[in-house]
C-alpha cells in the first residue's frame, strides 16, 4: 500500500472542501432555491453547486451597470453545457436543443464549444427545470460537465479511417461513463426523480468531496491532435494496426489555466506514461483520477490541479502509484506522430462509402444572421439528414455518415444557408476565441466579439507580406483560465483587461509546444503593429515551409518554453 500522507498538502482546506462535504453529495439546497422568485440567481454555496450539474451562473455584464442604477439585481441566468462524449448527437437530438435555444434562451444561439459540445447561454431560473427535463427526453444530460469531476470527455471527431474512429469513441464514452458521479442528486432535483436518502449513496472513484479541481481527459487518434492532448489531465492517444485499436499511450498531466501575477501557476504539457493494452484502460483512467484525487492540493485551489500534483510530488512517484493502483506496467510508448490538430473542412470520403461534411462555425456560435441563416439551415439538413452531427473540439460542425444519394441536397442547403462559403481564409478557419464578455464572469477583456475583426487585421497584413495563402494558428482568450487554449497556439493573446491582453508567441502548429509570453498588458492596435513587423520578417526570413511559431524560435525572437514549470516565466 502507498503511504497517501507523504503526498498530502497540509493547511487548512479550501471553502470549497467544505461545500462539497457538506453538499449532500451535490444537492445542497439547490431545491429551496429554485422555490425562490425573489432572486434569479442561487445563494451561497448552491452558486458553486450548480457546476456539479453542469451549470454556471452569468449575467449579461453589458447591462449590469444600468441594472445597478435602476436598484435592480444584475439580470442573472445560467449556462448550461452538455455532456456528449466525442460529440456525435443524432439529427433529432440536434432539433430538440435548436428549438429550446429558439424558446427559452435569452439568445437565442447554440454554442459549440471546444470542450466538443454545446452551451445553451442566457438560461432564466424558471426554465432550468424545463431544459434538463428536455434534454433527458432526448437523451441527453449535463451531469458533470463543469466542476471538480471529470469533465466532457473528448475523442478525435474527423477520422481517417472510420472503424478506428467507431472503436475510440465508444471508449471515450466508456470512460465518461465509468468517472461520473453516482450520486442520484440530478435526477432528484432536475428530473422529478424520487428522492434517495443520501446516506444509502456511495462515491466510490470520486469520493464524497469530488476531486480537488476539474478534470479533463481525451481519447485523440493520430495524427490528429484536433482535441489538443497538452490541454487535458489525462489523454489515451490511440494505437491502431492493420485499421484496428490495439490499446492507447497514456498522457497525464497537461493543462492551461493559470493566474496573473502568481507565478506558482503556469501552462503544463503532459508526461508520457507508456502505452496500454484496450482491457486496461478504465482501469488506468480510474487510477490516475483517484491518484490525483488522493494526493492533490485541498489546501490551495490555485495548485489543486493535476499538472502541479506531478510537478510537486514527481513523475516516476505519480506513475508508480498509477501502475499499483490499476495492477500493471507501463509498457514502453508506441510509436506515433500529430501532424495537424485543425479540422479538415468540406467533404472528407469515409472507408465505409459515406461522406462527411465539415463545416466552419466562426467562434461556434451558430445563430441567424443578415443573409447567413446558420441556426436555420443546420436544422434543415437535420430534418433530413439520416446519419449523425460530430461536434469538434475547434468549435466547428460535421454533417457525418451522408449517404451519396443525400450528398447533393444537403450541400445545398449548406450553401444556401451560409454554412459553407469559398471565401472563408486558412486564417480564419486557424482562429479561436472563448465566450469572454458579456455573459463570463471570468473575463477581464474581449475574444469572441473582437475576433472576427482581429482575425480580418491578420489576413491583411499576411496579404501585406504576399502570404495570403499561410496561416498563423492564433487565439484570444478572455482571461487565463485557458478556454480556448490559448496557451498552445502559434500566437495566444490572453486578457488582462479592458482592451489589454497579454502577448504570446513560439507555440507550433501540432500543438506541442507552449507559447511564451513576448509583449504584456498590451493593446490589440500595439499587437497588430507587433505582428506586422513579425510577419515581415517570416515572410522573408523563414526557411521553405517553415511556420510562424517554428520560425519565431528559430530567428531567436523569443525562447522556447522547454519545461514552463521553471522556465515559462523567463
Amino acid at each position: 500500500m502507498s503511504d497517501d500522507s507523504k503526498f498530502k498538502v497540509e493547511g487548512k482546506l479550501s471553502d470549497n472542501e467544505r461545500l462539497k462535504g457538506q453538499s449532500r453529495l451535490l444537492r445542497g439546497t439547490i431545491t429551496d432555491d429554485l422555490k425562490d422568485d425573489v432572486t434569479g440567481g442561487f445563494t451561497a454555496d448552491n452558486f458553486q453547486l450548480i457546476r456539479f450539474h453542469g451549470m454556471y451562473q452569468q449575467d449579461d455584464r453589458d447591462i449590469r451597470a444600468e441594472r445597478i442604477k435602476q436598484r435592480l439585481e444584475p439580470l442573472h441566468n445560467v449556462m448550461l453545457r452538455a455532456r456528449l462524449p466525442g460529440g456525435v448527437i443524432k439529427p433529432e437530438q440536434w432539433l430538440v436543443i435548436d428549438k429550446f435555444a429558439g424558446d427559452y434562451t435569452m439568445y437565442g444561439s447554440i454554442r459549440l464549444t471546444t470542450r466538443q459540445t454545446f452551451q445553451f447561454h442566457g438560461v432564466l431560473k424558471p426554465n432550468m427545470k424545463l431544459m434538463h427535463q428536455t434534454l433527458h427526453k432526448a437523451g441527453i444530460d449535463s451531469i458533470a460537465t463543469a466542476g471538480d469531476v471529470n469533465r466532457n470527455v473528448l475523442c478525435t471527431s474527423n477520422p481517417v479511417e472510420s472503424q478506428v474512429h467507431k472503436q475510440a469513441w465508444d471508449w471515450a464514452t466508456k470512460i465518461s461513463e465509468h468517472l461520473l458521479p453516482k450520486t442520484n442528486a440530478y435526477a432528484e432535483i432536475w428530473l422529478n426523480g424520487e428522492k434517495v436518502e443520501s446516506t444509502q449513496e456511495d462515491e466510490p472513484i470520486l469520493g464524497k468531496n469530488y476531486l480537488p479541481r476539474k478534470f479533463k481527459t481525451t481519447v485523440v487518434i493520430p495524427p490528429q491532435n484536433d482535441v489538443d492532448v497538452h490541454a487535458n489531465d489525462l489523454n489515451f492517444v490511440a494505437i491502431a494496426e492493420k485499421g484496428e485499436l490495439i490499446g492507447f499511450n497514456v498522457l497525464v498531466g497537461g493543462g492551461l489555466a493559470m493566474t496573473h501575477g502568481d507565478h506558482t501557476t503556469f501552462p503544463r504539457k503532459a508526461d508520457d506514461f507508456g502505452f496500454i493494452t484496450l482491457d486496461k484502460t478504465l482501469d488506468v483512467a480510474e487510477a490516475v483520477l483517484s491518484t490525483q484525487r488522493d494526493w492533490g492540493n485541498r489546501v490551495n485551489r490555485k495548485n489543486a490541479k493535476t499538472k502541479y500534483t506531478i510537478e510537486r510530488v514527481g513523475v516516476e512517484n505519480f506513475k508508480a502509484e498509477v501502475e499499483r493502483r490499476a495492477g500493471l506496467k507501463f509498457e514502453p510508448s508506441k510509436a506515433y506522430e500529430f501532424t495537424s490538430r485543425g479540422d479538415r473542412f468540406g467533404w472528407v470520403d469515409g472507408i465505409d462509402g459515406k461522406h462527411h461534411l465539415t463545416l466552419f462555425i466562426e467562434n461556434g456560435r451558430i445563430l441567424d444572421y443578415p443573409g447567413k441563416t446558420l441556426k436555420t439551415g443546420c436544422a434543415e439538413i437535420a430534418k433530413i439528414h439520416k446519419g449523425d452531427f460530430r461536434l469538434t473540439a475547434n468549435q466547428n460542425l460535421i454533417i457525418a455518415g451522408v449517404s451519396a444519394e443525400q450528398k447533393a441536397t444537403i450541400e445545398a442547403l449548406a450553401i444556401a444557408h451560409g454554412l459553407m462559403q469559398a471565401s472563408v481564409s486558412n486564417q480564419r478557419k486557424d482562429s479561436m476565441a472563448c465566450v469572454s464578455l458579456p455573459t463570463c464572469p471570468l473575463a477581464m477583456a474581449e475574444a469572441e466579439r473582437y475576433l472576427p475583426a482581429a482575425v480580418t487585421e491578420i489576413e491583411g497584413l499576411l496579404a501585406k507580406h504576399g502570404m495570403q495563402d499561410e496561416s498563423i494558428i492564433y487565439r484570444i482568450t478572455g482571461c487565463p483560465n485557458g478556454c480556448c487554449r490559448a496557451m498552445l497556439a502559434e500566437v495566444g493573446l490572453v486578457g488582462k483587461g479592458p482592451g489589454k491582453y497579454n502577448f504570446h508567441i513560439g507555440g507550433d502548429r501540432q500543438g506541442t509546444r507552449i507559447p511564451r509570453m513576448f509583449k504584456e498588458n498590451i493593446t490589440d492596435t500595439e499587437i497588430m503593429s507587433l505582428l506586422d513587423g513579425l510577419i515581415g520578417r517570416w515572410s522573408t526570413e523563414r526557411n521553405k515551409k517553415e511556420s510562424f511559431g517554428d520560425y519565431v524560435i528559430r530567428a531567436g525572437i523569443i525562447a522556447p518554453v522547454v519545461d514552463s514549470a521553471k522556465d515559462f516565466y523567463d
